[in-house]
């Protein structure tokens, strides 16, 4: 099934894609912190921030049609911490449910090596079941419970960080 698929690394001309992608998970409350919609504008320093040979953001596509992305990015912000990574990972409304998120986090598993990443981290919603259970089927473990961190729509969540050594 993941022949028609191909990943590449992100360009410029992607932005306004990615950012529709993101945006589309905003109003279900499950995925982001944002309440609302991001600008391409907003979020240019974001994909400057990725760099093929270290903290990637890739594209998915069938056909030529992006259809989901994976970013790598720093955790922290600290040298010490340059072997550790938090990855998102998001798929167009349309391609949900086509088992698109298992085949992106074994890519990133599988190229973990070669971008000197030893240990992988995922921040998600303590009620976002699916990317919960997304996660735990690779191996990820819960190493983190922040309670009531966020609010979403007077709703206040947990944030829970996934971690996976990858040694």
């Amino acid at each position: 099934m993941f022949e028609d698929f191909t990943i590449r690394d992100a360009e410029i001309n992607d932005l306004p894609v990615i950012v529709d992608i993101y945006n589309s998970t905003i109003p279900g409350r499950l995925v982001t912190a944002d309440l609302e919609p991001v600008s391409v504008e907003s979020r240019m320093q974001w994909f400057n921030d990725h760099s093929p040979a270290f903290r990637p953001l890739w594209v998915l596509e069938m056909h030529d049609k992006i259809c989901g992305w994976v970013s790598f990015q720093s955790f922290y912000g600290r040298p010490a911490y340059n072997n550790t990574a938090e990855i998102s990972i998001y798929i167009d409304q349309n391609f949900r449910g086509k088992k698109l998120g298992k085949f992106l986090i074994q890519q990133a598993i599988d190229a973990c090596p070669k971008l000197g990443i030893k240990t992988l981290l995922g921040f998600i919603f303590g009620h976002n079941q699916p990317s919960i259970k997304l996660f735990n089927c690779f191996g990820f473990e819960k190493w983190a419970h922040l309670p009531n961190v966020a609010e979403l729509d007077g709703i206040e969540r947990d944030l829970l960080i996934l971690g996976k050594r990858i040694v």
